[in-house]
């Protein structure tokens, strides 16, 4: 009786097609199974805080980086991609989506890091002058 349980189980939540599904339909498919379950009373702070876990999402997938476990150098390449975007447009919230794809991908002691070695002028990346 387990076994068929857990079997049923496996189908329901690894067997499912996605495949005749959209893009948003399949973000939206895997998120509901993530909180498929609402949570208890929660206050509002607690409420805004899972708001904002439920709506977080990572930087999207970059060919250049397909299959690599270490994504050091996709990071780095988001850091410097945001960089060259302010260099080129001196436009800050213009370049706020990727600085934010920037932030989610790169560990914050990194990005921090960079961030005080730019206002000390000894950035090794891109340069951008203010």
């Amino acid at each position: 009786i387990f076994i068929g349980t857990v079997s049923k189980l496996s189908n329901l939540f690894f067997n499912t097609s996605t495949s005749k599904m959209g893009k948003t339909e399949v973000e939206t498919y895997k998120l509901n199974k993530i909180f498929s379950t609402p949570p208890a009373e929660l206050s509002a702070e607690q409420q805004e805080l899972y708001n904002e876990v439920k709506a977080n999402r990572t930087t999207p997938r970059d060919a250049r980086f397909v299959g690599a476990q270490n994504q050091a150098n996709h990071c780095w390449n988001r850091y410097n991609e945001w960089l060259v975007c302010l260099k080129s447009t001196q436009d800050e919230e213009g370049c706020k989506v990727m600085r934010n794809m920037a932030l989610k991908i790169c560990p914050s002691l990194w990005s921090d890091k960079w961030d005080e070695e730019r206002g000390e002028g000894i950035y090794p990346g891109v340069n951008v002058e203010k």
